[in-house]
């Protein structure tokens, strides 16, 4: 019997939903949650695939699910993405896929670890406010490139506020985004980089937004291409859970945040349209990676990005 993992935090629903549905399939698979207390180098992992739900705010569970996947565990998402993506890497892919993106400009933080050598800082320039906001426009968007949840997010309507909100960003790495107007949004669920689901969204900064339980309200056209977007996207970046966001500006759909390396499962946001479709995708993926005893790659093949067409 093979063995699948669950590695979760405070989230309830999605994890033990997929236990439930990967143990209720008789497939030869048994899932469970994990427990660990130290790990040693080269120990053996029980576990043929593992679900991460929880690793990108414990650093120990990083440590592990790299030295699992070493010994040939495949992890969902890919451990060795967790300390080098960023959203500003994120948008700079789509951009050279030939996904529409905003314009964005990455900034130097505004403060440092306390025992930084003003040395280490000679490479640093003072920012041109004036030209950084011209690039993008005003209003725009100031937000992390690490982080999600809409936190320190801040519409940007003037350069003193610009200033104003950076000088609060403490050790954050901000950047600065055009700010798209949207007509629509929408939400696209991925799992295994072959499964989709646009989804309306409605997003409620600094709250939980509200996925739109019909699908049909979705422009067929906007769908499938958030839909084409979102999957070779995360094939690119080798992301096997991931919910990537587009906004519609007229015929135009803008990536707006697509890098979520532990995207929101849970019910009470899914609820019932779609949240039976991201349980039963993920068990059987988890299910069909367990049997193949496949590995996760360490990197992505940057030899293979596709440029899209935006036909």
């Amino acid at each position: 019997m093979l063995r699948i993992g669950v590695m979760r935090g405070r989230e309830e629903s999605f994890p033990e939903a997929v236990i439930a549905a990967i143990n209720a399939k008789d497939a030869g698979c048994h899932a469970e949650f994990i427990q660990v207390g130290g790990t040693s180098m080269g120990e053996p992992c029980p576990y043929a695939a593992i679900m991460d739900r929880i690793s990108h705010e414990v650093p120990y569970y990083q440590v592990y699910l790299k030295q699992a996947a070493m010994q040939g565990t495949y992890v969902v998402n890919n451990p060795f993405w967790m300390n080098v993506d960023d959203k500003f890497f994120g948008y700079s892919l789509a951009q050279k896929m030939g996904i529409p993106v905003p314009k964005t400009v990455v900034l130097p933080n505004k403060e440092y670890i306390d025992d930084i050598n003003s040395k280490s800082l000679r490479n640093l320039w003072p920012i041109d406010w004036k030209l950084r906001l011209e690039e993008v426009g005003l209003p725009c968007i100031m937000k992390p490139a690490f982080g999600g949840g809409w936190k320190n997010v801040t519409k940007i309507e003037s350069i003193e506020q610009a200033i104003e909100v950076y000088q609060e960003s403490g050790q954050l790495t901000m950047m600065l985004q055009e700010f798209i107007e949207w007509d629509d949004y929408i939400r696209c669920l991925t799992v295994g980089c072959k499964h989709t689901r646009p989804i309306r969204y409605i997003p409620r900064p600094m709250g939980m937004g509200e996925y739109v339980q019909d699908l049909s309200v979705l422009n067929p056209d906007h769908a499938k291409r958030a839909a084409d977007y979102s999957l070779k996207f995360c094939k690119v970046l080798g992301y096997d859970m991931n919910a990537l966001e587009f906004a519609v500006k007229g015929d135009t759909v803008y990536a707006i945040d697509i890098t979520n390396y532990v995207c929101d499962m849970d019910y009470n946001s899914l609820k019932d349209a779609h949240f039976t479709w991201a349980v039963d995708h993920m068990a059987e993926f988890l299910i069909e990676k367990a049997k193949k005893g496949k590995h996760n790659s360490a990197t992505a093949d940057w030899k293979k990005i596709p440029k899209l067409s935006l036909a």
